[in-house]
């Protein structure tokens, strides 16, 4: 992996040797300084930038700074109040701590003990009233974005979508679609023109979870035997990264969420698409390995007997781009390698080692490779 110089734009295999051609031409003394600048320059930039890529190439972040719909917008602006309000507290504290060390600092062969002050009802005052305000207004400021986003009522021609989180993966039903899916939600664009709510229904099968899009709103819990809603009105096309937001159990860093938003036509061609079945016609054989095996009772395959569901829709599986809940791409060697064992992708999940032999394995993965 080639990481550059912020500054330069050359490598740091090239910058170094710029750098050690004119570190050699100074004295001895300075070159050390220059030395050690260039260690702390490389620690503070090399080593930050190597481990932002790192992480981001395992777990793209998506930014809240960039709201895309309506909810994260309100939160974003919340966001800014907030950071405003804090960022000031510590300028004063931080400045009158300054001010208090430099201009109250024990001066030179002075011994005598400072005066001693008990109590000032000004003081006290100020410091109960001024937080009791600040607590007041930001209170206020939330409640407000909280009643205005939870207050809006869905339109007639909103489009119904019931999230339900497991461990550790999404199962999401279009249910006036007749859809259902999983790990991906696909919703239209809203464009000022013509709006496009998506207002989702949010349950647990199990333990608490929260959805959470940081680009499109804010963190929405999932709790056992309770229904949660929220809305978005996504007004870019394009992925939006997501994840669960409340630990679940030993998989929570990996369930990941995708949001797909696209034009309108082309979300409903995704919509015809995924209520076609997906049989795999041209896999008879294989099919009917797949059927014997005991994939059927977690699993569903819309046009076939397979009816599960404890697991994930398979109907559609190779529509998805990616695999275990946004752990790895949906390819053709990975899809493999999930098959033959989840337990060594995605440690704990609930989907067994099947202990496939070789012409099992060629005939399940054959089978759902068709199923586009």
């Amino acid at each position: 992996m080639m990481i550059k110089h912020h500054e330069t734009g050359k490598s740091y295999d090239d910058w170094n040797s710029d750098e050690n051609l004119r570190i050699s031409n100074k004295p001895a003394g300075t070159a050390l300084m220059q030395c050690v600048k260039r260690v702390g320059q490389l620690a503070a930039t090399g080593w930050a930038s190597t481990a932002i890529t790192i992480a981001q190439s395992a777990h793209p972040v998506a930014n809240i700074f960039q709201p895309q719909a309506t909810p994260a917008e309100s939160v974003y602006h919340l966001s800014l109040l907030v950071l405003s309000v804090c960022a000031t507290i510590f300028t004063i504290v931080a400045g009158l701590l300054v001010f208090t060390i430099v201009r109250f600092r024990c001066k030179k062969n002075d011994e005598h003990e400072p005066p001693q002050v008990y109590g000032s009802n000004r003081i006290e005052v100020a410091w109960t009233v001024i937080p009791i305000l600040i607590v007041f207004v930001l209170t206020m400021a939330t409640a407000r974005v909280v009643i205005a986003t939870q207050d809006q009522r869905a339109p007639k021609d909103a489009l119904h979508v019931t999230v339900v989180g497991h461990q550790w993966w999404w199962e999401i039903r279009y249910p006036d679609l007749g859809v259902v899916t999983a790990n991906e939600l696909h919703v239209p664009l809203s464009t000022p023109r013509k709006p496009a709510f998506t207002y989702l229904t949010l349950q647990s099968a199990d333990v608490a979870h929260s959805f959470w899009v940081p680009q499109l709103a804010g963190k929405t819990d999932l709790i056992p035997n309770r229904t949660n809603t929220m809305w978005i009105d996504p007004r870019e096309t394009g992925t939006f990264l997501g994840n669960c937001a409340e630990y679940c159990g030993m998989q929570h860093a990996n369930m990941l969420l995708r949001v797909v938003v696209e034009q309108p036509a082309e979300f409903q061609l995704w919509a015809a698409g995924q209520k076609a079945a997906a049989v795999g016609g041209s896999f008879m054989e294989d099919r009917a390995v797949f059927l014997s095996l005991s994939c059927v009772s977690c699993h569903t395959v819309s046009g076939t007997p397979a009816k599960g569901t404890f697991g994930p829709d398979l109907s559609h599986l190779m529509s998805r781009s990616n695999l275990a809940s946004g752990m790895i791409p949906n390819t053709a060697e990975n899809l493999r390698a999930w098959i033959r064992d989840p337990q060594a992708i995605k440690p704990g999940n609930l989907m067994p080692n099947m202990q496939l032999n070789t012409l099992e394995l060629d005939a399940v993965m054959n089978y759902l490779s068709s199923l586009k």
